[in-house]
């Protein structure tokens, strides 16, 4: 399953969590957390879980996509009772917001084995994506995810959001639109973590969802970047991701065409290719380019 776009939808949204199916959103993350009040989370775990019910169907019968939930805080009182609200119904993955570190999701991992038990799941198939960048020191340790040795790690994303106002930072972008130093940093360990670890590295939201062109620019740029795939906070923004994350014809085809010349050629280390030097780098990025077709 393509795991290019990720869409947030509010868990006590009746309406929105009624639409959001048809979106064609790779993966939807009904969130428990920042988009649910205080006094409506009770209310958004049920909604969450009879969600996640029907929609297992769709899953079942070899359509759909992944179900997601973005648990609370492993440092609230909230989270085990979203674990136990939503585990029944069998997720996905969760979500996790204000990660602290690999140690932290050890935790998690262990609360998940037991629901799974409890509820038939197979154990270790509940995956989990961590925002791994909320507060600085969470932020100053996302290297620790590269050989942490988490089973259950899908991959890691980040937010700007948060740590902006940890940081008491008045902007996130420069006056060319591009992420300003600590950002950057942040994003660029994200991506690094992620690949050691052999796991998704998933960019950060567009917040501005009316801003379709500025969205295809940062997307062609993230994919390029070497991320797998990026949040979205409205539908209207995943076909200009999943966009974005396919490969084009001239790609795959390219692609193609180194595979083929070194399997002609086993042995060689370098090689000409329509009248460019190609070598070992170029052959492993071709396959995987292949690969995530299937």
């Amino acid at each position: 399953m393509a795991m290019r776009s990720w869409l947030f939808v509010p868990g006590d949204s009746e309406k929105k969590l009624s639409k959001v199916a048809g979106c064609g959103a790779d993966v939807v993350i009904v969130d428990l957390e920042d988009a649910v009040s205080p006094q409506s989370k009770a209310v958004a775990r049920q909604m969450t879980h009879d969600w996640l019910r029907t929609h297992q169907q769709q899953l079942l019968a070899g359509g759909g996509h992944g179900r997601w939930v973005r648990i609370n805080a492993l440092g609230t009182q909230l989270w085990r009772d979203d674990l136990a609200a939503v585990m029944p119904a069998r997720p996905d993955g969760i979500m996790v917001p204000k990660a602290a570190g690999p140690d932290q999701l050890r935790l998690l991992a262990a609360e998940l084995l037991q629901h799974e038990q409890r509820n038939g799941i197979q154990p270790g198939t509940t995956r989990i994506l961590p925002l791994v960048s909320e507060t600085p020191a969470a932020a100053l340790g996302i290297p620790a995810y590269a050989d942490a040795q988490q089973p259950r790690l899908a991959g890691l994303t980040w937010g700007a959001e948060d740590l902006s106002a940890a940081i008491g930072a008045s902007r996130k972008r420069d006056s060319q639109g591009e992420w300003t130093d600590a950002f950057r940093m942040v994003r660029a360990n994200v991506l690094l973590a992620a690949h050691a670890a052999g796991v998704l590295a998933v960019d950060t939201l567009h917040a501005d969802f009316r801003d379709s062109e500025g969205l295809k620019r940062i997307a062609a740029n993230s994919y390029a970047d070497g991320f797998n795939g990026m949040m979205a906070i409205h539908p209207d923004q995943v076909p200009i991701i999943n966009a974005a994350y396919t490969p084009g014809e001239e790609d795959i085809a390219r692609a193609r065409a180194i595979v083929n010349a070194f399997s002609a050629n086993p042995g060689a280390g370098a090689l000409q290719l329509d009248g460019r030097m190609i070598d070992q780098p170029h052959l492993e990025q071709a396959r995987k380019l292949l690969e995530n077709l299937r």
